[in-house]
């Protein structure tokens, strides 16, 4: 654990004291030596799941993906940064990179925690960096208004979970992970348990977030510039399918019946998120919507407590942040060019940038769970897993699902084909670092393919 916490911590000097020429260079190697150092948490996999270890951190099948795509990310959203602040004081771009590496560094603290306090801690700090990102990086004035909506949804929802947490401190003992799973189930009978039980899950679902809660993610991604759209997207929005995943372990006896309004206005955010997106002229806003209907169905995936279920939602977590995070890098190119987020002035860029198209279809297709993509195979797993808790989520699922195609299709057709409008003048190339971005996005995905396991939450 130590061979990546502490290089991802010397990145902090090496931008302060990196000369101006070699600021990102430097970084970025850092940093992609660290994402291809983290692929061998994947290598070491024990009897028991829990590897690496030591009394505060360790990985296990279910956070080594995860801890492996945040690690990944760094490098992609330091390249993909590279062109909207190159005009910043050098002070202020040694600041963007210092925040994104301390991001890196909770985010891993927070994944790795073994103690659920730690966690919790870890899970907060994440806020500090993503708020200052997105309020002093952003595009428009509504940042701080964004950046407000992101701060007050989580503190709020985060409070009941701290005090749910040392309620089982002091029921249970301990709360280390290690030992919670050997506890017997909590015999939880009482109206104050059931608040118990919500307070635990409330924050993971407005993280994830939760149709209802969501208003802060569309928000948040529309003002963050291009990296705090990416974290955001791919990294953030899991730790609350994270944190339920570890949660489920005590909160066994009670889920069963507590869980049928949680899994209605996941099931019903499916198709909402989606109708939503179908109107959407705003390129930005219409990705964050498909996160939060690609999250509903993680949430029911989880909810419904069965290996198959468990699995799905894993896949679908880590394709999603590889997906949608490409889907945000592309947004991005066309801001660069046209300087606005509107589909309607955004046409027929396929004539001009045809290269990028390509990416767009790719990227649209992982979208829309092509198959033999693993977005397919985790969204088959969860659908499989909730037709058998009732076939009626069959309805829910299977509209969600074509809408999710209509969508993705709608977004590449609208933006790629048709005649270039005429306001559309000298447009830049593309350039080598944005196929690089889209090339290291999604040939992950496609390697995937060749070995899903790697992903799933099981151990070899």
């Amino acid at each position: 654990m130590l061979k990546i916490l502490i290089p991802t911590l010397m990145l902090i000097p090496t931008a302060w004291f990196a000369p101006p020429k070699w600021l990102w260079p430097l970084t970025l190697m850092g940093s992609l030596l660290i994402a291809v150092t983290s692929f061998s948490w994947f290598k070491s996999t024990s009897e028991v799941g829990w590897t690496t270890l030591n009394s505060y951190m360790a990985t296990d099948p279910l956070s080594t993906p995860l801890l492996a795509l945040t690690c990944w990310l760094l490098p992609l959203m330091i390249l993909a940064s590279q062109h909207h602040t190159h005009n910043e004081p050098l002070n202020r771009q040694r600041t963007y990179l210092t925040l994104l590496i301390s991001l890196q560094f909770f985010l891993i603290l927070a994944f790795s925690a073994t103690e659920l306090i730690m966690f919790y801690v870890m899970f907060e700090a994440t806020l500090l960096p993503t708020l200052m990102i997105i309020t002093r990086w952003g595009n428009q004035a509504e940042r701080l208004n964004a950046g407000m909506y992101f701060l007050f949804y989580t503190l709020a929802s985060s409070l009941p979970l701290l005090v749910a947490l040392l309620i089982l401190q002091n029921t249970s003992g301990t709360l280390s992970l290690l030992t919670l799973q050997y506890m017997s189930p909590m015999s939880l009978t009482t109206h104050a348990d059931k608040l118990w039980w919500v307070g635990c899950l409330l924050a993971f679902l407005v993280k994830m977030p939760l149709y209802g809660v969501h208003l802060w993610l569309p928000k948040a991604h529309v003002e963050a510039p291009i990296a705090g759209s990416m974290i955001l997207a791919a990294v953030l929005l899991k730790l609350g399918g994270f944190g339920m995943m570890r949660m489920m372990l005590v909160l066994e006896p009670l889920t069963k019946e507590m869980l049928y309004p949680f899994i209605v206005f996941a099931l019903w955010g499916i198709v909402m998120a989606g109708s939503i997106c179908l109107r959407q002229t705003d390129l930005k806003s219409l990705i964050a919507y498909s996160s939060v209907s690609h999250m509903g169905l993680v949430v029911a995936g989880i909810l419904v407590q069965t290996p198959w279920g468990f699995a799905g939602a894993l896949i679908l977590m880590i394709a999603h942040g590889l997906t949608s995070s490409a889907l945000f890098c592309l947004a991005n190119t066309n801001y660069e060019r046209i300087h606005s987020r509107s589909i309607l002035l955004a046409r027929g860029l396929h004539m001009v940038l045809p290269l990028m198209a390509t990416w767009w279809f790719f990227a649209s297709m992982a979208n829309l769970a092509l198959p033999p993509l693993p977005n397919l195979m985790g969204e088959l797993m969860i659908i499989t897993s909730l037709i058998g808790w009732s076939y009626w989520t069959l309805a829910l699922t299977g509209t969600g699902m074509l809408i999710t195609a209509s969508y993705s299709m709608y977004m590449f057709i609208t933006t790629q084909r048709g005649p270039l409008p005429n306001h559309l003048v000298a447009l830049d190339p593309s350039h080598t670092r944005e196929h690089l971005i889209m090339a290291l996005h999604l040939l992950p995905l496609i390697l995937l393919i060749l070995n899903p396991q790697l992903i799933s939450g099981w151990v070899n």
